[in-house]
């Protein structure tokens, strides 16, 4: 054959040859694997999330907040505005991602091998690919799909958290207005009581001392009355954060009324709806299910991998053709078998966490269905009782001091107590508000305007706006 000729030949051949192993790996490059049962259900959870969430990847319209705005409409505001939430959200989609990749095989290789003497005696282009144990593959979807899910129900505690801070504080500031309120008629009283003493003192009827006393209650309550309104700040700065809203943006308004809560169910029936629906306690449960298969792949590995491949060469007339294979071997059995006690290991940690969350489940729903009787009883003493008796009592001691059968420190402990009793029943007010948001965050199913809560009151809550029974406040209980 003319040398120039077979030259051409050759050439050609070996073109054809490299053109071909490109065409095959561009035609692998677009290939897709078959998605897993979890991997399915996933991506519809999330496309449903997101119909809500993020239609179209982008946030909605937030909810225009005026002051007849309801409190569900603050829950929906923070739960699309605030950055835990969308963090929690985003970080369950990169979840959902990986179970693809978890169950997808290798990537092909395209290899080249050259026998070179004198000159180029072959030109071997080839494609390899890796395949794992087939179960292999699977098990390590099902690991993917387990933690998936459980980054899932963090999203979702993400959402009920978010909602219970702007419940926190929506109460606080509700009732530091309310407490703002009875101080400020309470100062109103002292007023008409201070008209009284000077009527009486310009009469003969009493001396300046009862002006004094009453001057005295009359700038202690303005003091508290400024601390109130300086303590106000600090409860706004905590309602904006809720709402996902930073230091410069203008302050929301505050709703014109106020909702409150109502608990139907027995602690019995509280805590059984927490086991069935805490999105802890599910999310830990499929960190229980992703140590299971975790056991399963770690003994897999005592099984061998495959690669596969074909090379051809080009430089051969006809070409010649090159099948190669190999195996790994799993020899190092105490490698393998550390990779079982890890994952046995690992499964029996995450099963001991999920019994001590419901040991504490189980805590936190028997003190919390107590802090709701209590706050419930002291409300209704107060309210039904305490309170009208109070001002009884006042106007009894104010008419027996204009009528001279009194002193006017009788009036004087009259309207402490009256003021005690109070202040006592928007705390306590406050307290069971609070209490109830608790238990909807507890059971994570049970939210009071359609969206559940999470969290607790806060430390850094300024201490004239925290709701408590203080005993100690003026006139006691």
């Amino acid at each position: 054959m003319n040398p120039e000729k077979k030259f051409h030949n050759s050439r050609r051949r070996w073109l054809t040859g490299a053109v071909g192993l490109v065409l095959a790996g561009g035609l692998l490059a677009g290939c897709k694997g078959i998605p897993t049962k979890g991997e399915k259900a996933a991506r519809r959870q999330a496309e449903e999330a997101a119909k809500a969430y993020r239609p179209q990847g982008d946030k909605p319209a937030l909810p225009e907040l005026t002051a007849d705005s309801g409190l569900s409409n603050y829950l929906a505001f923070a739960m699309l505005n605030q950055p835990k939430v969308e963090v929690a959200y985003y970080d369950w989609l990169a979840s959902i991602e990986r179970i693809t990749q978890a169950r997808s095989l290798p990537d092909p290789q395209l290899t080249f091998q050259m026998d070179i003497q004198n000159i180029v005696t072959s030109v071997m282009p080839g494609l390899m690919g890796t395949i794992p144990w087939p179960d292999k593959l699977r098990v390590g979807a099902e690991i993917a799909s387990a933690e998936g899910q459980s980054r899932y129900f963090a999203f979702q505690s993400a959402v009920l958290t978010s909602a219970f801070d702007v419940k926190r504080a929506y109460y606080q500031l509700y009732f530091l207005a309310e407490k703002l309120r009875v101080d400020r008629e309470t100062l109103q009283l002292l007023s008409d009581l201070e008209k009284s003493a000077r009527a009486q003192n310009e009469v003969g009827k009493a001396t300046l001392q009862d002006v004094l006393r009453v001057q005295i209650e009359q700038d202690s309550l303005k003091t508290e009355i400024a601390n109130l309104e300086d303590s106000r700040s600090a409860l706004m700065a905590q309602f904006k954060a809720a709402l996902g809203l930073g230091g410069t943006d203008p302050e929301p308004p505050m709703p014109n009324r106020f909702e409150s809560t109502a608990l139907d169910l027995s602690g019995d029936q509280v805590f059984e709806a927490a086991l069935a629906q805490n999105t802890q306690l599910k999310a830990m449960a499929a960190d229980v299910r992703a140590a299971e298969a975790a056991i399963t792949l770690a003994k897999r590995s005592r099984l061998p991998d495959f690669s596969l491949g074909l090379m051809a060469d080009v430089k051969m007339n006809p070409t010649m053709y090159r099948p190669l294979g190999t195996v790994s071997l799993p020899i190092w059995r105490d490698k393998i078998a550390a990779q079982i006690a890890e994952a046995q290991a690992t499964k029996r940690s995450v099963q001991a966490r999920l019994s001590d969350e419901q040991i504490k489940l189980a805590v936190d729903v028997t003190e919390r269905m107590y802090l709701y009787r209590e706050a419930t009883r002291n409300f209704g003493v107060l309210n039904d009782q305490l309170v009208p008796k109070a001002h009884q009592s006042l106007e009894v001691a104010r008419a027996g001091y204009l009528s001279g059968r009194l002193e006017f420190i009788n009036v004087i402990d009259a309207e402490r107590t009256l003021l005690g009793f109070q202040l006592d029943k928007v705390e306590v007010a406050a307290q069971r508000e609070v209490v109830l948001a608790e238990l909807s965050l507890i059971v994570r199913g049970m939210p009071p305007t359609g969206a559940a809560m999470g969290g607790s009151v806060s430390s850094n809550t300024p201490k004239s706006a925290q709701p408590s029974m203080n005993k100690k406040s003026r006139g006691g209980m």
